[in-house]
């Protein structure tokens, strides 16, 4: 079985992690210019400049350079986000900042130029600050009308440019990174179950109502969610674990299950009475959740285990989604364990429970690079580590495909690199291309083809035939 021959081959960013510019054309404030240490230390109350999102890697000023270097890989898609805060800057602005909305048109038109297909997901990470702290994010159901507003105007400007949208970035993340994910700005230890899953329940009318908007606006346009992907095996075959591994994995398919089956699953009303947990909903709700989904999206980068043994329960470093570290997988410099047939996993569960077209949107291999003399009077970088995480995830997309699971696309995250938004360093490098730029601000932001670069243009050339050269 091949890779079809409409694959969509690309990579992956989010406006937060890449642009920079945080301050410049009217926008406002996001949750990210005020997390100068990713998800690892409390959040401030003003942008700080030891931020390194703040500056990013300067793409709001040099997307042409780096839309060319994609397109020299062959890219057929590029995903990236709109920072809603470039277009509301408040959030509950009456009118939308034209300066912001200019800038999309800039970028996706030079996409366009070389044939490459926009896939932009309306909110990734960066809810505008002002609704954090005026609104509580989504825990008030304000912020509908607030995501309403901009998701309309977004369709309206580029309706014509954009074929591919995704509605909410990782959305079942916020069970962990409230604030990150939801805007929610209760801290975390603070934040009750019945108002987590009341913005929960929000975010999940929201997603619904873009779906229902964005089939009216474009008909012929695609709309999918996205979820953060983390397989959960039993870390043995008593019982107790299969079950354990079973409730954990429900907390997660629960967003696929309402984006894809437009109602709640049992297993969820039954968590929801037995936590005594009584949604809001407005009597429309239910009709709005039926507004489904044309394809599921997801990130993998790991699995995890579960017990039901509290003496067994060893946390791996990385797993932001929780879970217990498999004894048999190795593991990354950050400590994300490493399971390439996690992947082949996960498209065969997600297919075989939801029957939609998948489309793998963010998987990639974060590491520190070093930057060297590539014999030719320039520099560059000899990833063959990063070339073999991704072949071998490749490999078991493959067999998925050939499994009879039908998926639409592959973009690597962080085809550039770009600021962590887990850790907020740049050290963590994920991308293709080096761009010279240090953690401690230094650096001359120039950009530096690697040998991962080579590769994947190979394989996008070949269709994913060289996948299987020896």
């Amino acid at each position: 079985m091949k890779f079809p021959k409409d694959f969509l081959w690309g990579g992956a960013v989010a406006a937060n992690q890449c642009e920079g510019a945080y301050n410049e054309d009217g926008k406002g404030i996001s949750i990210q210019d005020v997390m100068p240490r990713g998800i690892k230390t409390p959040h401030t109350d003003l942008p700080t400049e030891d931020n390194m999102k703040l500056t990013g890697i300067d793409f709001y000023h040099r997307y042409p350079e780096d839309i060319k270097l994609f397109a020299e890989m062959g890219f057929k898609t590029f995903r990236t986000s709109i920072a809603w805060s470039r277009i509301f800057p408040q959030g509950d602005d009456a009118e939308a900042n034209e300066k912001g909305l200019e800038f999309y048109d800039r970028l996706f038109d030079e996409c366009h130029k070389y044939g490459i297909e926009p896939l932009v997901t309306l909110s990734h990470y960066e809810t505008p600050l002002n609704l954090a702290k005026a609104y509580d994010g989504w825990v008030n159901r304000d912020l509908i009308g607030f995501y309403e507003r901009y998701v309309r105007t977004v369709f309206a400007r580029y309706k014509d440019k954009v074929k591919y949208w995704l509605t909410f970035n990782e959305i079942n993340s916020v069970l962990h990174e409230p604030f990150m994910s939801g805007g929610i700005y209760t801290p975390k230890d603070q934040l009750s179950k019945q108002d987590l899953y009341q913005a929960i329940h929000h975010e999940l009318v929201a997603s619904a109502l873009a779906t229902k908007i964005g089939h009216e606006m474009m008909p012929k346009a695609k709309i999918g969610c996205m979820v953060l992907s983390m397989p959960t095996y039993p870390l043995s075959p008593n019982p107790d674990d299969v079950i354990a591994a079973m409730k954990a994995d429900h907390m997660n398919y629960f967003f696929g299950d309402v984006h894809v089956r437009g109602k709640y699953p049992g297993y969820m009303k039954r968590y929801f009475r037995e936590n005594h947990i009584e949604l809001k909903q407005d009597k429309d709700d239910a009709e709005i959740l039926k507004n489904t989904v044309d394809f599921v999206s997801f990130s993998y980068y790991m699995s995890v285990c579960e017990t039901a043994d509290e003496e067994k329960k060893i946390k791996g470093q990385g797993n932001i989604m929780g879970g217990v570290s498999n004894p048999y997988l190795p593991a990354s410099e950050w400590g994300w364990q490493i399971d390439p047939q996690g992947m082949r996993y996960v498209l065969n569960v997600f297919w075989d429970r939801w029957q939609k077209t998948l489309f793998i949107v963010e998987n990639g291999l974060g590491a520190v690079d070093e930057l060297v003399d590539d014999g030719k009077g320039g520099k560059t970088v000899h990833d063959d580590y990063r070339i073999d995480y991704l072949k071998q995830h490749l490999l078991q997309v493959g067999e998925a495909i050939s499994d009879g699971v039908p998926v639409m696309g592959y973009t690597t995250w962080g085809c550039i690199d770009v600021v962590s938004a887990s850790t907020a360093e740049l050290k963590k490098r994920y991308g293709f291309i080096y761009v010279d730029r240090n953690d401690d601000g230094s650096g001359t932001l120039k950009r530096y083809t690697k040998d991962s670069f080579f590769w994947y243009k190979n394989v996008i050339a070949t269709d994913g035939e060289a996948l299987y050269e020896k």
